[in-house]
């Protein structure tokens, strides 16, 4: 197939590196050239980790988007969260088929409902979408023209808007581990980042400041005190899943199907052994300010939405409330501003009933 990869940060130049083994024709999309002239320099991705090591070579590295999605089958999605809404528009306005799936790796939460209404603001049909809860790799760029993959996820959820059927079965065949739900709420509400992070994220704001990220963010971050709030936030997750009819695991034992807790845990509950004791993430640093993507996208794109789909649900979230007043007021940031709010998903006014309506199909 031939395949458009947007974005290349470590998730897009991941995704790259498997499509490319898989066989497909891919090309690689980012907006800034700049980023983009060192995987030139040597012909590709060079990458190691879980995926082998080696370098990918694209059939194509470009910074034009009409470029990129000429004669595509399907665009890989890749981007941070902040960016949906942009290449949904941009996708309409440069003439993307309403019937050519896209795939959001990952969309978090509200990735796809955000997506559909910002490429319907041009166009009056959408093309089929999917979204998987989180991304499927755990990848950081440590030199600008390399990956290195730690983590492959075993199993992501990934779910569709009505009618994104052939979006969802291209991400089951490209994605090995992606697990199909129901309707795209199960999988924007296992979204784990979006309980792993503003924990951490607040209480260790501190740290963050004084030490510019020098500390592992998952392990020396991860105190007893950071656990227990991170549990609560995480218990109000679950109870905003239930009311929309998903039973979903907790945090810890979603972070073991994807794969970034060890496979033996088995007291689910101690969050922070557990976390602490991942291989996967255990050598990630701390943001080094909080002009960082856990900041930017964990509350603009993470909280807020949650917070949305909880009104909407009926279901008190005073962890999740508090987290996100806390992170503006530490940051000087108006996370709602440009946020993932209820319009921007093309659900403000919704009741329980009409979202699950809009997210099941009639």
């Amino acid at each position: 197939m031939k395949i458009a990869v947007l974005g290349a940060g470590a998730g897009g130049a991941a995704s790259v590196v498997e499509l490319v083994a898989g066989g497909h024709e891919v090309t690689l999309w980012a907006r800034s050239t700049a980023t983009l002239v060192p995987f030139e320099a040597v012909g590709g991705i060079l990458y190691e980790g879980v995926l082998g090591e080696g370098l990918a070579v694209p059939a194509a590295i470009t910074s034009s988007l009409v470029g990129a999605i000429r004669d595509c089958d399907a665009a890989v999605v890749a981007l941070p969260t902040l960016s949906h809404g942009y290449i949904a528009e941009s996708l309409a306005a440069f003439g993307w088929p309403e019937d050519r799936p896209v795939i959001l790796n990952p969309g978090h939460t509200g990735g796809a409902l955000e997506f559909d209404t910002a490429f319907r603001l041009h166009r009056e049909v959408a093309p089929p979408v999917a979204e998987f809860s989180t991304l499927t790799y755990v990848a950081r760029k440590y030199a600008p023209d390399s990956v290195t993959v730690t983590g492959r996820a075993k199993s992501v959820r990934v779910g569709a808007l009505p009618g994104g059927g052939v979006a969802l079965e291209l991400a089951i065949h490209l994605f090995p581990g992606a697990c199909p739900v129901d309707d795209v709420l199960a999988a924007d509400l296992a979204n784990v980042n979006m309980v792993l992070h503003p924990p951490a994220s607040v209480l260790g704001a501190a740290w963050v400041e004084a030490k510019g990220g020098d500390f592992t963010f998952y392990v020396e971050g991860m105190t007893p005190g950071v656990a227990r709030v991170m549990k609560g936030l995480d218990e109000e997750r679950q109870a905003v899943a239930r009311a929309f009819g998903h039973e979903l695991p907790n945090l810890v034992e979603e972070m073991q199907r994807i794969g970034t807790v060890e496979a033996g845990v088995t007291d689910t509950e101690d969050f922070r052994a557990a976390i602490a004791g991942g291989e996967a993430n255990s050598r990630i640093r701390a943001p080094d300010s909080f002009d960082h993507r856990y900041y930017h996208e964990d509350f603009g794109h993470g909280l807020l939405p949650f917070l949305e789909l909880a009104r909407i649900a009926g279901v008190e979230t005073p962890v999740a409330a508090a987290l996100f007043a806390l992170a503006g007021s530490m940051t000087g940031t108006d996370y709602r501003a440009k946020g993932r709010t209820a319009a921007a998903m093309g659900i403000e006014g919704f009741d329980k009933a009409r979202l699950l309506e809009r997210v099941r199909g009639a």
